[in-house]
């Protein structure tokens, strides 16, 4: 039961990662990422390939900094699309990436995916046993994430994002490089998926196509609608609770033994999306709602501080 508890938590992690992009890219800045599992699959990969050979910090950074290029890139190309047609292109990326990970065998070994892929202080958990240390780096991981992303929309940066997605034509007119900040905002959110990315395959050890597929990106739109769109603290409740559904729904084959195991997927998804309707009824700012700030809390106070 302990080692099932582990396992769900660094799953959360994971899943709390790709949100928090998800949320920096859509909740803060408004730009629309159907792609996001192309990009977690670029950081899974990258980090899979590279590992052997430079080890897991180097290959980490790298599969965050090819993803943030790649997203840099992708924004470069079509940001300044409308928003409906953002959403096309991204979701055409994701699917491109999974078509290249699947038949492309000489660089990710096809179907086959990539096995034996080494885990960050692999001598150090082996002493220590079960997947102790791992949940730890998991757990700093996120908590360094969170707390420059938390950062960063406290910044200027952050409140010029959250004014382009309430308004960017006012935006620009008071002097900001909307497209600028839009690209910067992109890559960054996909550096996070590419860590997210080589988070997931180390701890999996094993990684295929069939683990990259759009509910990948399903799911991170469900944790930011449900936590609050724009709040940080509110994708990581949100999170949590997708992945505590997700996780509990498996046990309704005890409840009701009479459903097979296709039923059961299609009931674990309409619980879910039906949890979700429920949730934008009664609660549509989220769990957690993104806080509103005031003039007063960036702006020096008047008189000498009185």
């Amino acid at each position: 039961m302990i080692a099932y508890l582990v396992t769900i938590a660094i799953l959360v992690c994971v899943a709390a990662l790709v949100g928090l992009a998800l949320n920096l890219q859509w909740g803060q800045a408004g730009l629309v990422n159907f792609g996001v599992v192309g990009f977690v699959a670029i950081g899974a990969y990258a980090a899979a390939l590279l590992t052997p050979q430079v080890g897991w910090l180097p290959a980490m950074i790298a599969a965050g900094a090819l993803s943030a290029a790649l997203s840099a890139g992708l924004a470069l190309l079509s940001i300044r699309l409308e928003e409906n047609y953002l959403a096309i292109v991204t979701l055409g990326f994701g699917e491109v990436v999974r078509l290249v990970i699947l038949n492309e065998g000489w660089l990710t070994n096809g179907a086959l995916g990539i096995p034996d892929i080494p885990r960050p202080f692999a001598s150090l958990g082996e002493s220590i046993g079960g997947d102790a240390v791992f949940i730890v780096f998991a757990l700093g991981l996120l908590a360094i994430v969170f707390l420059a992303l938390e950062g960063m929309a406290r910044s200027p940066f952050g409140r010029a994002l959250r004014a382009i997605r309430d308004d960017a034509t006012v935006t620009s007119a008071l002097g900001k490089n909307v497209f600028l900040l839009r690209v910067k905002a992109f890559a960054v959110g996909g550096a996070v998926m590419g860590v997210a990315g080589a988070l997931h395959a180390y701890y999996l050890t094993y990684i295929d196509p069939s683990q990259f597929t759009p509910i990948v990106t399903a799911y991170a739109f469900m944790a930011v609608i449900a936590g609050g769109r724009g709040s940080n603290v509110g994708l990581l409740v949100g999170a949590g609770s997708i992945m505590a559904l997700l996780e509990g729904t498996r046990f309704l084959k005890d409840v009701i033994p009479v459903i097979d195991g296709v039923q059961l997927s299609a009931l674990r998804l309409g619980l879910i999306g039906a949890g979700i309707v429920l949730l934008l009824i009664l609660r549509p700012q989220g769990l957690v709602p993104e806080p509103k700030r005031r003039a007063a809390d960036v702006l020096p106070k008047a008189g000498g501080g009185r």
